[in-house]
């Protein structure tokens, strides 16, 4: 059982944690009692994508193993400096569908704000790892955003992105959700986020209870790529958003050495089922510069897709699908 919310607590301890984050490659490795000097590369890619991981989540990682799927989406590699065809700064093409100062729009009906820039893990197969954030945060205009949004009559659906909304303050959170809240024809507000995953006290009383009064239908979809980061605590953290009426769904990367394999990726399903979350979308890795070493062929994907059709009921089974640039809506992937 799932308590319906968490218990009230004064300090926003996730702030701190935040600020503790592990950010130097040697560290991280320390703690997991791993040698730096053979599991590091000579030249490390960090100035213009440093580390960045929460310690709670380093708690989840397995110590003396080099080869844990949790330190492979955090710890930096000599690959991300090998440049591959076809792996590119702007994958999903983002840049061409940006209307105005952080809005972006794609598709029919919805719109995607980019909150912030900042982000309480930085992983490694991140798609927008070299977005212009300095150009197009959205905080150094929410007010121009807001009459942006509320001239484009069809758009129901605003999806919050990043970075991390979540890395805003409640307080902060709260003025953005009041600005929403007055663009008369929104619906629904869609939160994407990886923070509750690596930092469940993010989850606080406060943000709990200002997206139960909203007058937006809210969506939290959090990014899970694997089992061992389905905890207790992220499903305490959950069961005081479900109880207050937001939708709870995942998304996850399908990433080469981290879970491309049927076993590990029912797992996720039947592990996020146990605490209130439904699978939604297995995405293709986005081909982003740096991140080639995760790739996993088409054709395996579709062959995992199939086992998992295969195995789970149809609600656990995650939507296999590509980004393509300038399509009208995420291409899926399906069994030939």
């Amino acid at each position: 059982m799932i308590p319906p919310s968490l218990p009230r607590v004064e300090s926003p301890s996730w702030q701190r944690a935040l600020a503790d984050a592990v950010t130097e490659p040697a560290e991280l490795l320390r703690l997991l009692q791993l040698d730096p000097g053979q599991s590091l590369p000579a030249h490390w890619p960090g100035a213009a994508f440093p580390l960045r991981v929460p310690r709670y989540f380093v708690g989840l990682m397995r110590p003396g193993d080099p080869a844990d799927p949790l330190l492979l989406q955090v710890l930096p590699q000599a690959a991300e400096d090998v440049p591959v065809d076809g792996f590119v700064d702007d994958p999903v093409g983002d840049l061409d569908a940006v209307r105005d100062q952080g809005l972006l729009q794609k598709y029919r009906g919805r719109a995607l704000m980019i909150a912030t820039g900042a982000c309480a893990v930085h992983c490694r197969y991140c798609f927008r790892r070299h977005f212009p954030y300095a150009e197009h945060n959205v905080l150094r205009g929410w007010t121009k955003a807001f009459r942006q949004l509320t001239d484009m009559h069809d758009t129901t659906e605003l999806i919050l992105s990043g970075g991390d909304p979540l890395s805003l303050s409640d307080a902060r959170l709260d003025e953005l959700l009041r600005g929403l809240e007055r663009v008369p024809q929104l619906q629904t507000l869609r939160i994407h986020t990886r923070l509750p995953v690596v930092l469940p006290s993010r989850v606080t009383p406060q943000l709990v209870d200002r997206l139960s009064d909203s007058r937006l239908q809210t969506v939290l979809v959090i990014h899970a790529n694997h089992p061992h980061e389905i905890t207790a605590e992220l499903g305490a953290a959950l069961g005081g958003l479900a109880a207050g009426g937001t939708l709870l769904l995942n998304q996850s990367v399908l990433l080469k050495s981290v879970n491309d394999d049927a076993d590990t990726l029912a797992t996720l399903s039947a592990s996020l089922l146990r605490i209130g979350v439904l699978p939604y979308y297995l995405h293709l890795l986005d081909p982003v510069a740096g991140a080639a070493h995760f790739a996993v062929a088409t054709a395996t994907a579709e062959r995992l897709a199939e086992a998992l059709r295969l195995r789970l009921p149809g609600y656990l089974v995650p939507r296999l699908v590509r980004e393509v640039p300038g399509a009208p809506y995420k291409v899926p992937l399906m069994p030939r």
